[in-house]
């Protein structure tokens, strides 16, 4: 490597790490309701934001600082307020930026993660997403800011089946509903439809159960705690959906489980899949658009998975006597597998 070249590297990654630092700045800016706080205030010192928030005051007082640096808040004398960054920050801001905050921090936590179990094979599961205690409560939201736009507006309308069940009526099982972000959204497009989402983590079935009780909701939605990998319901199904969850399920017996939702489908109903599309062409992964991918992929082995192509998906819930299209959005790499069983 010539000394031009790694001189600009230098330059590149010192960028990089600023940036990550940012993100981490508004992390904890995001979690603490630090960002929220001062909103409500509109102008504070460090002292003051800090009892709106109920945190430490020299705690705040060095984040404000930092907040300051990273041009997350403005700064009159001893006083902050938020600049229009730190304004989006907030999770109910339009196009909010909460989704990046998040993510960084949590890429950090499963970078540590997997550079420690690495060295011996481990692969503890799905737990290391509650490892960190201010990390869980906030993975439900940063995946409904990123997604339920794109479902609701874009992906719902573009999939035929979701009309159709619609039109028919009866029950949509969300498995790893997370906080119950995609059954809420399909609720309010599809009416005649009532739901229920089962999930692991009890933190996300209570941020369910309360964010659909402020939608009025209640009536047609309901969140369980289960294991999604042993699901049995009272009913069959019209609608069964996994939104990037079949991944955390196939190496554990990917053919018994798609049995399993097939089992628990009403004729005519579906699975409905949504899953990262895993590339056939590695040199596909240098794309700007697949980066995240690569990434998620190594992380997900931390957890026992790993990510799968679209048509590998569609191929085995074919041989189990289901009916796949594949459907794809984003710039390629979302890709959602609805496959049917015959009415």
């Amino acid at each position: 490597m010539s000394e031009t070249k790694r001189d600009v590297l230098k330059k590149q990654f010192r960028g990089m790490a600023r940036a990550a630092q940012t993100l981490g700045t508004a992390y904890i800016g995001v979690v603490n309701g630090l960002f929220t706080a001062l909103q409500s205030l509109d102008k504070a010192d460090a002292a003051s934001l800090a009892a709106a928030a109920g945190m430490d005051a020299a705690y705040v007082r060095r984040w404000c600082d930092a907040a300051y640096a990273f041009d997350l808040l403005e700064a009159d004398g001893d006083s902050f307020r938020l600049s229009e960054t730190g304004a989006a920050m907030i999770a109910s801001a339009p196009g909010t930026l909460m989704p990046a905050a998040v993510q960084g921090v949590l890429n950090m936590h499963m970078a540590e993660r997997a550079a420690e179990l690495m060295r011996a094979g481990e692969r503890p599961g799905e737990q290391v997403l509650a490892e960190r205690k201010t990390l869980l409560p906030w993975f439900g939201p940063m995946l409904e800011a990123n997604f339920a736009k794109l479902f609701e507006d874009v992906i719902c309308p573009a999939v035929p089946f979701f009309a159709e069940v619609n039109q028919r009526g009866g029950l949509a099982v969300d498995l790893g509903c997370g906080n119950g972000w995609y059954l809420r959204a399909l609720a309010r497009r599809c009416g005649s439809l009532h739901g229920l989402g089962i999930d692991g983590f009890d933190e996300n079935i209570s941020q369910a159960t309360r964010l659909a009780a402020q939608e009025n909701l209640s009536d047609r939605l309901r969140f369980v705690a289960g294991d999604a990998h042993l699901f049995t319901l009272d009913q069959p199904a019209d609608l069964i959906a996994m939104n990037r969850a079949l991944h955390h399920v196939w190496e554990a017996g990917g053919e018994t489980f798609i049995a399993r939702l097939r089992d628990n489908l009403r004729p005519g109903g579906a699975a409905v899949i949504w899953e990262p599309d895993w590339p056939a062409n590695r040199a596909t992964l240098r794309q700007p658009a697949y980066q995240g991918i690569a990434f998620q992929n190594l992380t997900e082995h931390v957890q026992g998975n790993h990510l799968l192509r679209a048509d590998e998906i569609a191929q085995s819930f074919a041989a189990q006597g289901l009916n796949p299209e594949i459907f794809h959005f984003g710039e390629g790499q979302e890709a959602i597998i609805v496959a049917r069983k015959p009415g």
